[in-house]
This record gives C-alpha cells, structure tokens and sequence, in this order.
C-alpha cells in the first residue's frame, strides 16, 4: 500500500514507525481478509436464521497473549494484544513463548457468567477463539499438546463448560480457529520452518498434523455449533480452504463459515476490522468491533467504548444491512473487565426495550445515516434511532413518498403521538423539548403502502450534514476506499477524495428544503496551506486558504448561500497549494440557526 497516496493520515499518527516500518505493518495485516463475493440469504436458506435475524453476537479473544497483557521484559506494547509474539510487536521466540504457558491459570473463569453477559447485553451467541495465530489452543486438544488443558495448571477445558453455558441460556456458540497462521508449528504461516526432528516442512506438514485435526475436533466435540469463524486466509491455497468447508459441512452442516476461510467459500462477508460502512451493503455481511481498542486483554487499555457508543454502532450495522459482532477480552484470571460488562449491560438494557430496531430488521430505506440518527424497518414500519435530540424540536425525512398514518414516541413502553407535516418531498416530525431516553430515543413511523424513499441527497435545515465522498463523483480526481492502522491492528476506514489535478472536481448533488446560509467545513488532510473552493449551481461559492496537515482534520471554509430551495450541485475542488498531496474526506453543512 501507498501510504502517502491511501492515506496521508498515517504519518504522524504512529510517530514511534518509520514510514517504510508502517507500510509493512499495513501490508501484512491487509493481505490477511482476502477477496469475498457477496451472499443472500436465499442462499443459505434456515442455517443463515440465527445470524441475519440476530444482527449482534459477542466475540471473545482469549488465549494466552491475555496473560501476557501487552507486556513483555518490562516494555508495554500498544496496540492489539493478540499478536504480541508476532516479530512486528514483541517478537517472542517460539520457546519462550510456548513456555509462557506455565503461568496462565485463569483460576476465575466463570461461563455461566459469561453467557449470562451476552444475553443481558442483548446478543444473540457468541464465537470464542479456539486457536489465535500464537497456535495456543484453548481446549483440549488431542492432536496438539499446546493447549490449555495439557500445558497450564489450569487442566480444564474452558470451551465445554461454555458450549454447555451457551446451551442452557439458550445462545448460539461458535469457534473463532486461525487455519492459515501458526506462529508455533512447524509449517504453519508465520511458524518454524523445520520440525521437531530437524527436517524442513512446509504448509502441507501444518495442515495435515495440527489445523486439520483440530478442525475435525473444535466440529465434534461440543455438540451443535453455529458458526466457524475461519481468519486470516492470506495466500492458502484453495484445496486447503475447500477440505476446512468439507469438514464443517460434514460435521456441522447447520454451521456457518466465515468469509475469512479464503477463496469466496465463506457464507456471508465479513467486513474488516472495526469497519461500519456508511453506504447499505447488500448480502449477508458482518462487521466485527470492540469494546475497546484491543481484541485481546491489554493491561493499559481503559478506552471503553460507552453504552450509547455501543447503541450507534449496533443500530447504525443493523441500518446498513448487516450484522455486528463486538468483542471482549477476558483478564489472565478469566473475568470480563467490569467496564466493559457495565457498558454492555447498559446497551442491552436498552435493547430490552426497542428489539424492534435490532432483531430481524431490515436497513434503512434511505441506505444511509440521516443527520440526526438513523433507521431500521420491521413489518413495515419505520423506527427511528434518534441519536442526537433536536435543537429546534423537529426532525426531517427526506425523500419519504408515503403519507404518514402515524408516528409515536416510544417512551416507557407506552406510545405518544407526535404531529408530521409534508413540505413537498419532505416530512417533518415535531418532538417534545425534552429527551425520553438518555441513551437513544425511537419514533415509530408508520405509513400508508408499501415504504417508498427517494435515497437522494439531502441538506438538513436542523443538524449538521455530513456528506462522505463515498456519496460523490469527481472529474479530475479519484474516490476510493482506504484504511489505515493508527495503534497497532487498529484500523481506521474511510472513502477519500485524491489525485487531484487542476481543476479537478467532486461533486454532490443534493436537495435543500430551507434555503439560506450554510456554513460549509472540510475534513481533508493534505501538505503546507491549501485553497480550496466550494461552489453551488446557483454560482454562489467560498474559497479560503486553511492549514493542511498529514491528519484529517476539519478546517471552516466560509458561509455558502442557496437562494432557493430544490435540487443543488456543490463541487469542491483544491485551487492553490500541493494539490497533489490534498486527500478530501467530507464536507460539512452546518445551518446558520445552530451556529454558535
């Protein structure tokens, strides 16, 4: 990857790397999610029910890199900890880490408890790692020896006991297993190159001795699974990946497999990491997240991401059409930290109380987030996710064609009608001054007909909007998608504006309901000083020099005035400066009766 071209961002938000160390960071870690094609549940039929009717799971990363915490001969390594024996962190060698075993005794390891969190968190099952890329497997394995039974005091297999959990509370479980690295096994992708006998081995020798054996267990020996949850397919051939699926099939067929197995045989996508798109996605598809900013427990690592945090990022997953698994890291003793079951407890409190915006939902019509929130529909109806409660007392719906029978604030399980009027293509919503909800509050819409939505752009009167140049076109510039690691595995994902030449263009077109002043902001990242302009159809524009650095960052253009309302096109294009160094990630319309 091109790192100045895919992201000037980067550069100084990991000031520890050099440039070319950074580029190999994201290189290796890119190559690891491979290309998948889409699926639709009429492919899967009933074995995809639990997955695209759930639409939220817990994943656990638990192994032995969480007694290692991140920290190793006194130096604490940021980032995922999950990869710390790999030679981009700590680089362990194989006998040192092997013989970290001794000390994992994960004596508080409580499954009952466990399961018991994922149903107050709302979740629908959970998928647990059973062998992470360090080869440390987490049950008892009888193919392999370096397992959590066999080579810690613990000796007890962790994985029945939370299959059984998961049973008794009425959840799914699945097993995360890395199939293509294994830093520990001879063979394996990342591992020793000869075996224990000296002899040099490739891919194949790991495959038959150690991954296929231990598929063939993780499929047989904990009763009915939901899902194997294959990662990291680099470059294994396909007869590899295709022996995995046989295996599943034959021995879980109402399993799902992951779109991480490699070569488009997984049953649904899988999104990479931390990655929630704005645009709907079609198919079944998954976006795995968590809860703070290590998979695996870190010592330091107290970023918890907030009950609403959680909320936004379930409902805004469900509203694109996919399904959102969010990760735990339990401590070296086998406990989920307190913060992180206080912060799902919360969403799923929450979640109690609206199951209609999360399970068996379908995505919003307008395939995207609306300023103040978003939206999920069921039998039917519209429900609204107010995330940020109203300045001015009103909500607007863009582009709705329906006539409204009604809409409801939903409060305390009781319904309070709300009154709408129609301003051509728009619908407005009045809401009382004060919130409902502390988290997030929901308005149920329902309409006459079938649900009809003009998916067009639009500018609202009330909010801020943020338009992406995932939405826009250019001349004379390329938009493409890329990411980024800022801490190490934590990934950043955005549509950017680049290459532009002189002259080059992108452009929105956009409905205005209320005409009048706008401030307009950019989010770009670029090189010294850059002009840029943004105009209108209307001819009214802003130009404006503004600082530039290697981080996104907003900078205020000016006040853009639209005198009427209806269809608009806004262009921004860079005028003066390095233009070739200028990356556009968005543009910001706030209106001038919010301005403070």
């Amino acid at each position: 990857m091109n790192l100045i071209k895919y992201g000037l961002t980067v550069l100084s938000l990991t000031a520890a790397l050099s440039l070319a160390a950074q580029e190999k960071e994201s290189q290796g870690m890119d190559e690891m999610w491979g290309k998948q094609k889409m699926v639709t549940r009429a492919d899967k039929g009933d074995m995809a029910a639990l997955f695209d009717d759930g639409n939220y799971s817990m994943f656990i990363h638990w192994g032995l890199y969480s007694n290692i915490a991140n920290k190793w001969k006194d130096t604490t390594y940021y980032g995922i900890s999950e990869w710390i024996m790999s030679p981009r962190r700590a680089g362990i060698s194989v006998e040192e880490y092997m013989a970290e075993a001794k000390n994992f005794n994960p004596v508080n390891f409580d499954a009952k408890a466990i399961a018991k969190l994922a149903k107050d968190a709302g979740m629908k099952y959970i998928v647990v790692t059973s062998k992470h890329h360090d080869g440390f497997a987490m049950y008892d394995s009888k193919s392999n020896n370096f397992n959590i039974v066999k080579a810690t005091p613990f000796g007890r297999d962790p994985m029945k006991e939370l299959a059984q959990a998961c049973k008794e509370a009425g959840l799914g479980f699945g097993f995360y297993y890395s199939h293509n690295q294994d830093w520990t096994f001879p063979g394996g992708n990342g591992g020793p190159k000869v075996n224990e006998k000296g002899e040099a081995v490739g891919f194949d020798y790991y495959f038959r001795e150690k991954c296929l054996p231990q598929v063939e267990e993780i499929t047989t020996q904990y009763g009915d699974i939901a899902m194997v949850w294959f990662d990291t397919p680099g470059n294994m051939e396909k007869k590899y990946v295709e022996e995995l699926v046989q295996v599943v099939r034959k021995n879980q067929p109402n399993a799902m497999i992951s779109g991480r197995a490699g070569h488009n045989l997984g049953d649904y996508l899988s999104l990479g990491d931390m990655n929630i798109p704005v645009k709907n996605v079609a198919g079944l598809w998954e976006t795995v997240d968590v809860t703070n900013d290590s998979w695996g427990y870190a010592w330091y690592d107290e970023n918890w991401k907030s009950p609403k945090r959680i909320l936004k990022s379930v409902i805004s997953t469900v509203a694109r059409g996919g399904t959102y698994m969010l990760n735990v890291g339990p401590k070296p003793d086998g406990t989920v930290p307190d913060e992180a079951q206080s912060a799902l407890r919360g969403a799923g409190e929450w979640i109690d109380s609206y199951p209609q915006l999360i399970y068996a939902a379908d995505p919003s019509p307008w395939g995207r987030a609306l300023p103040w929130g978003d939206a999920t529909t069921k039998d039917g109806k519209l429900n609204l996710a107010i995330y940020e409660w109203p300045l001015d007392g009103q909500i607007v719906l863009p582009g709705l064609k329906n006539t409204i029978k009604s809409a409801n604030l939903l409060v305390d399980g009781k319904q309070q009608s709300l009154k709408t009027a129609n301003h051509g293509n728009w619908t407005t919503i009045e809401l009382p001054a004060k919130r409902p909800e502390k988290l997030i509050s929901v308005v149920e819409v329902t309409v006459e007909g079938q649900l009809s939505v003009d998916k067009s752009l639009s500018i609202d009167p009330y909010y801020s909007t943020v338009l992406s140049t995932a939405f826009a076109s250019a001349d004379g510039a390329t938009i493409k998608e890329t990411r980024w690691m800022e801490k190490f595995g934590e990934w950043k994902h955005i549509a950017q504006a680049q290459d532009f030449t002189e002259g080059g263009k992108v452009t929105w077109e956009v409905g205005i309901l209320e005409p009048g002043y706008y401030q307009v902001d950019l989010n770009y990242a670029g090189k010294s000083r850059l002009v840029w302009r943004v105009s209108n159809s209307e001819g009214d524009l802003v130009q404006n020099e503004q600082n530039a650095s290697h981080v996104y960052s907003y900078y205020e253009m000016g006040l853009l005035k639209f005198d009427t309302a209806g269809k608009h096109t806004i262009a921004v294009e860079v005028k003066e400066g390095d233009i070739p160094s200028a990356s556009l990630k968005e543009i910001r319309f706030t209106p001038l009766s919010i301005l403070e």
